[in-house]
């Protein structure tokens, strides 16, 4: 995902009024006595906010991979009430297999 203008200027004044035509730092309208942000400052923070996602592009890997909380519930229930850790051993091998394939 590449971070918009719009995001820097959230980031850095989350009350801004703005319009962004075409995600263009040369084409915002400031509305309501928005005060103005830097073409260098929003650059910046765009840089910034666009290194933060990378950076946890493994989390939302994992996110989708992870076995369902459904399945953490019953396996967890199984091996407290039941005494049988036959799901909850599985469970554990499955989380920690997608751990391991999506590394930070």
């Amino acid at each position: 995902m590449a971070i918009r203008v719009t995001d820097a200027i959230i980031a850095i004044n989350p009350s801004a009024d703005v319009r962004v035509i075409d995600n263009d730092l040369d084409r915002i309208d400031w509305y309501k006595e928005t005060p103005v942000i830097s073409k260098s400052d929003l650059q910046a923070k765009m840089i910034e906010l666009q290194a933060d996602y990378d950076a946890k592009d493994y989390a939302r890997k994992r996110e989708a991979k992870y076995p369902a909380t459904k399945d953490f519930m019953e396996a967890y229930t199984e091996k407290e009430i039941g005494g049988d850790t036959t799901k909850w051993d599985a469970y554990v091998i499955n989380y920690n297999k997608v751990r391991t394939e999506n590394p930070k």
